[in-house]
């Protein structure tokens, strides 16, 4: 049974399905994402009496508006067209719970491939490298990451490997000091690729499960940086080969489609394994998370919820789908087929379209001769 499926048979009676506690986060942390995308949605629909061309044009510009991406809002749009064609549709409300399932169709079917789980390894030491811009939250993440490690009974180590930002360093050491971890660090101004690779041998000497480097914020067009970074990947893959294991690009959830932005650009540039996104709770622009899945191809393997030091969870895509359209739903809970959603047309109508339209084709032909 598929995810909505159990949210449809769970909202029998008006009941909404039992959440985990991560779901509870989630869903607490979408609050404003949903408010948004839901008021979009409605007002949207308000709007219109009919469903015209005028109503996909406006449809698509909504979508845009709620943050899940020209591209996806265009695909949608084109492919509700051609299903509300052949199934003769008129009224908005008819296509209301259609639009949200084509949005979760989608995003299913891009997730398919899609390990959100991070790559741990099974025995020796797990490299995790996190790259971004400055101010998105990057050690701050790497902190509480840490801490979730060292309580999971895993030995961690942190390498501060971002020796030009003022203070980058002592921040990490004061998350170390709040998690419970060892941070290596060099001189302020150092070269970073030399953290990197004494974090990896004193990490080899404690038999450390888990090493998470710390980079400087670095912008995905200067090339100098960028050069740095390889540098650094370079060290790693010396020592271990196969690291790092997962290359995890921060990004800030409350930039939305700047966001994506820098994911396009930084994918173009490094082999990004996943993203980390941070302040979700905070924005009402979650609904990027569509855009990042359609259009990048790129898992969202950790989701920033709040400012606690457990406030950084895996990202769980059944609930944040769940979070993001709860409000949408029926009261029953459904979300049905388009096939259901709107009526079929008989065999004597659909012959009849058919004949309609040969019928255009001959009408154009004819005038082209004349």
């Amino acid at each position: 049974m598929g995810f909505f499926d159990k949210i449809k048979k769970a909202f029998t009676g008006g009941k909404e399905p039992e959440l985990t506690e991560s779901a509870e986060k989630m869903d607490k942390g979408l609050a404003k994402t949903r408010k948004s995308f839901s008021d979009i949605m409605n007002e949207f629909m308000a709007n219109f009496r009919t469903v015209d061309e005028e109503f996909f044009e406006n449809l698509e510009e909504a979508l845009i508006t709620a943050d899940v991406g020209f591209e996806t809002a265009l695909r949608i749009s084109d492919e509700l067209r051609q299903e509300v064609k052949l199934k003769k549709a008129k009224k908005p409300e008819e296509v209301q719970q259609a639009i949200i399932q084509k949005l979760v169709e989608i995003y299913e079917a891009q997730g398919m491939e899609e390990n959100n789980e991070l790559n741990l390894q099974e025995e020796g030491l797990t490299v995790m490298l996190f790259v971004g811009v400055n101010g998105v939250g990057k050690t701050t993440s790497i902190g509480k990451l840490a801490n979730q490690y060292r309580e999971e009974g895993k030995k961690v180590l942190m390498a501060a490997a971002d020796t030009f930002r003022a203070g980058a360093i002592d921040q990490l050491v004061v998350w170390g000091e709040r998690a419970g971890v060892e941070v290596v660090r060099g001189k302020a101004g150092g070269d970073p690729a030399a953290v990197v690779y004494d974090a990896i041998e004193r990490a080899k000497e404690e038999k450390a499960d888990i090493l998470l480097v710390d980079t400087a914020g670095r912008l995905q067009n200067k090339v100098n940086l960028m050069k740095e970074l390889e540098k650094i990947k370079r060290v790693i893959q010396r020592e271990i080969p196969e690291a790092p294991h997962e290359v995890l690009l921060v990004v800030d959830a409350t930039t939305g489609q700047n966001a994506m932005v820098q994911a396009k650009q930084f994918k173009e540039t490094t082999d990004v394994t996943g993203l980390v996104l941070t302040k979700l709770d905070g924005t009402a622009k979650g609904g990027m998370v569509l855009a990042i899945r359609n259009e990048l191809h790129l898992p969202v393997k950790l989701v920033g919820l709040g400012e606690g030091i457990d406030d950084l969870q895996a990202f769980d895509p059944n609930e944040f789908i769940y979070g993001l359209f709860k409000d949408l739903l029926t009261p029953t809970g459904d979300l049905p087929e388009i096939a259901t959603t709107l009526e079929e047309p008989t065999e004597m109508e659909a012959s009849a379209e058919v004949e309609e339209e040969e019928a255009e084709i001959e009408d154009s032909q004819t005038q082209e001769d004349e």
